[in-house]
């Protein structure tokens, strides 16, 4: 029987006078991994805030478990001025932290001084790490500080870039020992290794989840449930994104049905309503009280949010950008390194690379927002940049959406045709009464899709998008692809979201560090697999290299007698490779038996090549405890 772990029920929240959701109901279980989707200005982290305690509904109840504890990633992390890294990480609350410490502290006493007292403390604490089964924990801290390269316990939070704050928080959520994990675009402003890492940890891990996130791979990758909130209400869906899609168009179909069998009984019933029956009988008053049941069905109106258009793009001749001998530095770190390129007409090109290594830079070269150190780059006379940054733009609070697409153009020209502004913001998600909104009143998501709206609007025919999906919801992102595709102009995106990129763009600059950029042919799948090949063959050499040198190892090395913690581990490894044997027969069982559906197979042998690996470097490890075992 599934365990609550937390229930909300008749939840309602407005902001001002906009309702975000009304009656609202969602169910938490233990081990579900829930995604939350919605759309810009919906409620979503108005309804996280709720869950966690941080924000009160207007109505509605939520009931949670006895003790529950949650860890809650916001998207953008505040912590007290002051903390260290090591404050932030490692809480006095966690139980694991606190045995893992009391271990530690026994082992480092009994290595220097070995006696009855620090033998017997050391024999206590080590029971301590099997009973709590802390030994895998202690694994999982390594690697996610390691992941994270946090290194320097000591720092002050206040001295950290926001990339960095924002993996600390994250590592903080995913070292604390909760129940239920909340996360809000966990994978805003990380790089793609990291956040294919994190998909993979969280994928794995026997956890309860539910998050919020744009990322469609990720989405499918993790998520067993949607929750969807449109137009105020709650939708469940039972499945990953690609489920939910199907659900979903179902789900709209029905209810278009719906509505038109409801108009034309209204229709009928209108007609009754006015000849004004005079007999009050108990049954034509339950018919009355059908009608306005029906009349508000019939009246009901889905917004068709389509986006069947082609903004009119500027005239673009034959000479586009040439860069040439480009370099790019800040003191030692070298960003960009005598990079030549010239753009053609049509180019999709996406860049990626780990923060840091001058994406965003080379981008501001482009735009002539930073000089280059020296170099060249030319842009043809009729080339008209269409930036949009990440920083957003910088407008007055006291101006209505409408307004402001207004300045830039009160019709916009869209193929032989005409459209007002306010069709055109329409089209992105911008619901009539939104249109008239203050500018301060949008959230930040609706900020960001304003942002984008009036990048297109300038007409541009080279459009670059830094980050571009950050804080966007899925619709508006869908409707953003169609448009791009459609782009004739040529097209530059720095993305960490891998079906945006690979949706959009045929080739790739890769930025690995240090100057230098990479051109590859190919979207960010074919990267990937190229990348995976080459990791491949770098750990086969590597195991080969590690083999040769344990049989070879002198034997004035193996001289040495085995302490402690050796001993401890030799013991582990035994039982660990002996419990990962059995599941691989178990896997390969599975895999030839032939039943198996596409989906089942490709997960299996992915669980399958994980554990190989795994096996292999604890086989290697057994090997060498062995030999000095033996000595």
């Amino acid at each position: 029987m599934a365990i609550s772990l937390l229930s909300a029920e008749n939840l309602s929240k407005s902001w001002g006078d906009k309702p975000l959701f009304q009656n609202l109901n969602l169910q938490l279980n233990q081990g579900k991994k829930i995604a939350l989707i919605a759309q810009n200005g919906s409620g979503k982290t108005s309804l996280l805030n709720i869950l966690c305690g941080q924000d009160i509904a207007d109505e509605g109840e939520i009931r949670k478990k006895e003790n529950l504890r949650i860890a809650y990633l916001k998207q953008d992390p505040y912590f007290e001025n002051g903390l260290s890294v090591n404050e932030v990480l490692f809480h006095a609350d966690n139980r694991f932290i606190k045995i893992i410490r009391f271990y530690r502290n026994a082992l480092k006493n009994f290595e220097q001084e070995q006696n009855k007292e620090t033998q017997k403390q050391l024999h206590t604490a080590t029971e301590a790490m099997d009973h709590f089964e802390a030994w895998d924990y202690e694994l999982k801290i390594k690697e996610i500080l390691e992941k994270f390269a946090l290194t320097n316990f000591e720092q002050k939070v206040d001295t950290l870039s926001g990339g960095q704050r924002k993996k600390l928080a994250l590592a903080s959520i995913l070292i604390d020992d909760a129940d239920l994990l909340i996360l809000d675009e966990p994978t805003n402003h990380l790089d793609i290794e990291m956040i294919e890492w994190l998909e993979e940890y969280l994928s794995k891990q026997k956890l309860s989840l539910l998050l919020v996130t744009h990322d469609r791979y990720f989405l499918d990758a993790v998520c067993d449930e949607i929750i969807e909130i449109d137009n105020q209400q709650s939708y469940v869906y039972r499945g990953n994104y690609g489920y939910f899609l199907n659900k979903k168009a179902e789900r709209e179909a029905a209810e278009t049905a719906e509505i038109e069998k409801a108009k034309n009984r209204y229709r009928t019933e209108l007609e009754w309503m006015r000849r004004q029956p005079k007999a009050r009988t108990h049954k034509s008053k339950a018919r009355i009280d059908s009608f306005y049941d029906i009349e508000k069905i019939a009246k009901k109106r889905l917004e068709q949010k389509r986006l069947d258009f082609q903004v009119k793009m500027s005239r673009q001749g034959g000479k586009i950008l040439e860069i040439k001998q480009l370099n790019k530095a800040y003191g030692q770190l070298n960003l960009i390194q005598n990079f030549n390129y010239i753009f053609k007409r049509g180019e999709r090109i996406g860049i990626v690379g780990d923060n840091g290594t001058g994406k965003t830079t080379f981008l501001e070269l482009l735009t002539k927002k930073v000089a280059a150190d020296s170099g060249e780059i030319v842009a043809g006379e009729t080339t008209r940049f269409g930036y949009f940054t990440q920083v957003g733009i910088q407008l007055q609070d006291d101006m209505r959406v409408l307004e402001i697409v207004k300045e830039i153009a009160d019709q916009i020209e869209i193929g032989n045709t005409t459209i007002s502004a306010s069709q055109f913001l329409f089209y992105f998600g911008f619901s009539y009464n939104l249109q008239h909104s203050f500018f301060s009143n949008l959230s930040g998501g609706e900020k960001r899709k304003l942002h984008l709206v009036l990048t297109l609007l300038k007409n541009p025919n080279f459009l670059i998008l830094d980050e571009p999906t950050n804080d966007l919801d899925l619709f508006t992102l869908g409707k953003l692809e169609e448009f791009l595709l459609d782009f004739q102009g040529c097209l530059l995106i720095v993305s960490h979201d891998r079906y945006f990129l690979d949706r959009l763009v045929d080739h790739l600059f890769i930025f690995n560090g240090d100057g230098e950029i990479k051109d590859f042919v190919g979207n960010y799948s074919d990267y990937r697999e190229q990348k995976d090949l080459e990791l491949s063959d770098e750990k086969k050499a590597e195991k080969a290299e590690k083999k040769t040198t344990a049989i070879t190892k002198p034997t004035k090395e193996k001289a040495r007698k085995a302490s402690f913690k050796e001993r401890k581990e030799f013991e582990q490894l035994e039982i660990e490779i002996a419990s990962l044997e059995i599941e691989k027969e178990e896997l390969l069982s599975k895999m030839n038996s032939g039943k198996l559906n596409p989906a089942d197979f490709q997960a299996t042998s992915f669980r399958f090549n994980a554990l190989m690996e795994t096996l292999n470097a604890k086989e290697l490890r057994w090997l060498e405890l062995s030999e000095i075992m033996e000595s």
